[in-house]
This record gives C-alpha cells, structure tokens and sequence, in this order.
C-alpha cells in the first residue's frame, strides 16, 4: 500500500475512496492536551518572544483571542468584508469608529484582521490611559499587543512594519447616547494622520456596523462616573437593573468592512507639519467611514440577523 491508501474495495464503475479527505480533520484530544502542555512547558521554561511593547504574540493567539474567539464568532457572528484592503505586508494604519460603551469593537476588529487576513496579521491597537491604568486588563492589553495612544509609539510600530489601530472619536464615541448612534464624533486634531504623513504608510478606513447596539447607552450617571474615575457611568436596558448580569453584550450581528487605502506615501515627512493637509486627510477618513456606516445601515436586515 502507498501513501493514498484504499480504505473499502471499489466497484466495478466506482473509483477508490482514499484517506486523502481525512488529513486535514481536527486534531485529536490527544494531540490538542499533547501541545496544551508543550505550550505550558514553553511558557514555563520562558522559551517565548515579547517585544519592546510587551507583545506576546504566542499567548495573544493561543489564549486571549482563544477566549474572545466564541464572542466574536457565534455571539456577534461577526462578517468582515473587504480584507483585502489591509495590506499583505508592510505597516498601515486601521482606523474605525468607536461606539458601544464598552470598546469591545477595538478587539473585534484586532480579531478579524488575524482570522480573515490571508498573513494571519496581528493589529497593535493604540489604547486610552485608562486601559493601562486598570490592573490585570492594562497588563493583558500589552501582552495582546496594545499600546499607548501617543504618536512616538504609533511612528515606531509603523516604521517596524506592524499594523497600527486607531479609534479617534475616543471616549466621545463609545460614550455618546444611543440616539446619536452611528454619526461619528469629532476626530480630534489629526495626531494619526501625521503618523501616517511621517511614516509614508497607507491609512485604512474600517467601519464597524453592530457595535452600537451591544449595550444601548440611555443615561450617564455624571456623579457616578467622577465617583470612580471614569469618563462615563452608562445607564442601559439590562445595566444596572441586572447586576452583573447587565454586563452581558446584546447579541448584534455585526459586519466590519475595510475601506481602500488612502495612500500617504507620495506626500513626504514635511507634510505631517502641514495642518491643513493633516486636516483634510483627516476629514477625508471622517467621510470615508461615515459614508460606509450610512450604506451598510441602508443594506442591512436587522439588528440581530
């Protein structure tokens, strides 16, 4: 017997049935706890790579967005359209609006680029103060490949090749009341547009369509929100009427799309101190994603299917 190996005789007009088709099954329980274990022992040993930033990209693959996987899979069965805008390699800056009180959108998308993207890339999302700021979430947040949302950092990442996420609407966005839902915030002054000016990368619109309904922004408790240092306190449907149980997201259907690159490459380091280039570039990726949010909300059949 060779390779290809005849599992049942065939018919007279029948022709052989190989156990070709089985080679790329699931693997097996045994050999899913056999490489549990030998990633254990990697980690135990400290045979894995973290860069400057705290990138673990071993543990961000295998365990944090292992965990976020069902969410983003079976929860908000996510689509993603357009990944071929996102270059195959190179550094290019992403940037999507920002919406859902809890930026669970950053992650969705930091997901999608890694299991749509022909190159399997990670997205270095750039995050608030307030995320480094938490115990636990700032250290998981570095180790799945964030930063600081500061230029020097986004320069560095870029120049080095990396995929660079920016949400500008920042807390404006995700804690803007429901009935402004999916009409953009301001941009602020532009700072992503100069990184990408300086480091001659294409900047990549995405929109993000289902992010906003997850936890429906009625109210702001401004008393609360000082009383616990946060930019907002938000009052939902589910939260806090249910306790813990209001932090569950509703289960939108979401679809992420990637505009074409808006190329930079032409314009020189010396434009990034130009602020009217800055500021109609930056008004451009405005439009551009504003443009595609009212044409998805136009095609789509409902919020939850």
């Amino acid at each position: 017997m060779n390779d290809a190996q005849v599992l049942r005789m065939p018919g007279a007009d029948e022709p052989p049935v190989t156990d070709v088709a089985v080679v790329g099954a699931d693997p097996s329980w045994a050999e899913q706890v056999s490489a549990a274990l030998e990633f254990l022992r990697r980690r135990a040993l400290g045979q894995y790579e973290v860069d400057e930033f705290g990138f673990d990209p071993e543990l961000s693959d295998s365990v944090l967005l292992a965990a976020l996987r069902p969410l983003y899979t079976h929860w908000f069965r996510v689509e993603v359209r357009g990944i071929e805008n996102v270059p195959l390699d190179g550094g290019a800056l992403i940037v999507a609006n920002h919406a859902g009180t809890i930026g669970l959108d950053a992650v969705m998308v930091q997901m999608a680029i890694h299991d749509q993207h022909p190159n399997a890339r990670h997205l270095r999302p750039l995050g608030a103060d307030i995320v480094f700021d938490m115990p636990f979430v700032g250290m998981l947040a570095r180790k799945a490949g964030a930063t600081l949302a500061c230029n020097a950092d986004a320069e560095r990442l870029l120049r080095s090749g990396e995929l660079v996420g920016v949400w500008p609407e920042g807390y404006k966005g995700t804690g803007k009341p429901f009935s402004e839902r999916y009409r953009l915030q301001r941009f602020g002054r532009g700072g992503f547009v100069s990184a990408a000016l300086r480091t001659g990368v294409p900047i990549v619109p995405c929109s993000v369509v289902g992010s906003e309904e997850i936890y429906p922004m009625l109210g702001n408790v401004k008393v609360a929100a000082r009383m616990f240092g946060l930019p907002y306190f938000p009052i939902t449907p589910t939260f806090p009427w249910l306790g813990p149980l209001g932090l569950v997201p509703l289960p939108s259907k979401w679809v992420i799309e990637f505009g074409e690159p808006i190329d930079t490459a032409g314009f020189g380091d010396a434009a990034a101190e130009d602020p009217m280039l800055v500021f109609e570039i930056t008004d451009q990726v405005r439009e551009t994603i504003q443009h595609n949010l009212y044409r998805m909300l136009v095609r789509r059949r409902g919020i939850f299917r």
